[in-house]
């Protein structure tokens, strides 16, 4: 590979669809209930001119879902007063000047700030977007300095709603985001055990398997440190997702997904016995991994200058064309930007594809909705639930929906012409996704290849920190948990860190065949560390067959696993 050679810009699979989500109802569900009451209530009082500030606070509901409910509070917390101060900025702007040129600005440099915090907290999807449609709509607002306490007022109360709605399926489910991410690590385990460590892609199985126990465990960590009886049952079924990890060739598959399966719904957590006495101490040291955010910023500064710039230029071109609504060009660029240019690229055949679908879908939907102001709500939810049940399947599918959603909306205040919204649409979505994509490659990310160097360094400390331990005769059990938790964390780090630096347009050659070797050596340490440790259980229950816990079959020994 050159030192800066572009990469190929790949259509093939950009717009086929994946599996749903296994809670892809629980997003849309909420979001209909969130929005629900706020928009009727304005309905029953003729004031849904106010639609769009009760939707700020209404579609915080969308975030957080895969959270343990106490982080779930936290989160949805700082995702309402994160929307309600982008809120204010917006119709600060808006009430104290009218020049175009400068609110879009203003939009410009909100959107890049949603898009860096919204990536340092890793807050999930939808993400900076939902966040930069609103603040950028709102600066094209009509607005007046004394109609804004009211207005951020509505924005707050439907905050607080969404907040309520997003916390409400904790009281029949409590442990359910914690079980759903130790299911997926059992699951992925299962589905690199069935690789035996030696079938075409057992790599990628490999960092797909450690990322999702690296998350499932964090996932434990997020819901607190106290101890309870049902985190301790979870705590040991993650040790067996790390035991056929290590240790592929002997696990059973079966076995793990029967595990997976149990953890759906209320039922009983499946008993799997401890195979030594320290567990309890595990969350406590895998505290120590947990990346402050402030760390997580400044690698983004590429990101942030990308975001900034693109939207400022679309929307420039947007107003240089004469577009009445110059926010949507914004909003497009704002919703490309991901870690790399290929996925940026994407990400925009993506949205293009969906757009265009979804102006088709406003055309058939325009003349129902112009019934009656209760159709156009009906219209709207209906979009909304839509949106987040397909979403997940792929960007552009749920980009159907979000698309005629986004114009009904314009129409709370009063109705207007389908063409002209079209039209405007139509052109706003490919000026934002070309100057988007010009300015991704524009702005160019060099730090990516430097980034990859720190993760291959502390992925080779982490890993020659955990050998020195193996060497010691009686190395202690908590040097060495931690030793293996950081080993873990730096190896999940260094397959998103490669992976993002390899989607990366004109860099330095990537030291590619180093990773590849870190990753071997790092993950035979892993092994061998897991069975120093003891993890890999004594009454050999991971042997082929479903057998109860307890049962002795035949299978292979503790010293038979070789790394």
């Amino acid at each position: 590979m050159s030192s800066a050679t572009p990469h190929r810009l790949p259509l093939a699979g950009v717009l086929r669809l994946g599996r749903p989500s296994d809670i892809w109802f629980k997003p849309a569900l909420s979001v209909v209930v969130a929005v629900a009451p706020p928009n009727l209530t304005l309905l029953a009082l003729g004031r849904l001119d106010l639609a769009m500030y009760t939707m700020a606070g209404s579609l915080c509901a969308l975030y957080g879902h895969n959270r343990p409910y106490a982080a779930r509070a936290r989160a949805l917390a700082w995702v309402v007063l994160g929307m309600v101060g982008g809120l204010a900025v917006a119709l600060l702007a808006a009430a104290l000047t009218t020049s175009a040129v400068v609110l879009v600005t203003v939009g410009a440099v909100l959107a890049a700030v949603q898009k860096t915090v919204c990536d340092a907290t890793r807050i999930g999807p939808p993400g900076n977007v939902v966040l930069t449609f609103i603040s950028s709509a709102s600066l094209f607002a009509p607005q007046t300095l004394d109609r804004l306490p009211g207005h951020l007022g509505l924005a707050l109360a439907a905050g607080a709603w969404a907040w309520l709605v997003g916390m409400a399926p904790g009281l029949l489910r409590p442990y359910g985001p914690e079980r759903r991410a130790t299911a997926q690590a059992l699951n992925a385990a299962a589905a690199y055990a069935d690789t035996r460590g030696t079938a075409d892609g057992h790599a990628r199985a490999r960092a797909a398997s450690a990322a999702a126990i690296h998350a499932a465990w964090q996932s434990l960590l997020a819901a607190g440190t106290r101890p309870d009886r049902t985190r301790r049952s979870l705590e040991r079924l993650l040790v067996r997702a790390e035991v056929a990890l290590a240790a592929p060739a002997d696990a059973d598959p079966v076995r793990l997904r029967a595990w997976a399966r149990d953890l759906r719904g209320t039922g009983r957590i499946p008993r799997v016995e401890s195979s030594r006495g320290d567990t309890d101490e595990l969350l406590g040291v895998a505290a120590a991994q947990a990346l402050p955010v402030r760390h997580r910023l400044a690698p983004l500064a590429p990101l942030a200058v990308r975001t900034a710039l693109g939207c400022a230029l679309a929307g420039y071109a947007a107003l240089a064309l004469g577009v009445g609504r110059p926010y949507w060009a914004l909003v497009t660029a704002a919703s490309l930007y991901q870690a790399n240019v290929t996925l940026t690229w994407s990400r925009g055949v993506q949205r293009v594809v969906g757009n265009l679908v979804g102006v088709l879908l406003f055309a058939a939907l325009a003349p129902l909705a112009h019934l009656h102001p209760a159709a156009l709500v009906l219209c709207s939810l209906a979009l909304n639930f839509g949106a987040e049940a397909l979403i997940g399947r792929n960007y552009w599918l749920g980009s159907v929906c979000v698309t005629p959603m986004a114009l009904l909306i314009t129409e709370f205040t009063r109705a207007q012409d389908p063409a002209e919204l079209i039209t405007d649409r139509v052109v706003d979505t490919l000026l934002g996704a070309l100057v988007g994509f010009v300015a991704a490659v524009a702005v160019t990310n060099r730090r990516a290849g430097d980034r990859l160097e720190h993760a291959l360094t502390a992925a080779e400390r982490a890993r020659e920190n955990a050998a020195r331990l193996l060497a010691e005769p009686h190395p202690a059990p908590q040097a060495l948990e931690s030793a293996r938790r950081g080993l873990a964390a730096a190896l999940v780090d260094l397959r998103a860190t490669a992976d993002a630096a390899s989607g990366e347009w004109w860099q330095r050659a990537l030291p590619e065949e180093r990773v590849v070797l870190t990753e071997q050596s790092g993950h035979r340490t892993l092994a061998a560390t897991v069975r120093r440790q003891g993890l890999v259980p004594r009454d050999r229950d991971t042997d082929r067959g479903p057998a109860r816990d307890g049962d002795r079959g035949p299978g292979r020994t503790t010293e038979d696993i070789r790394p």
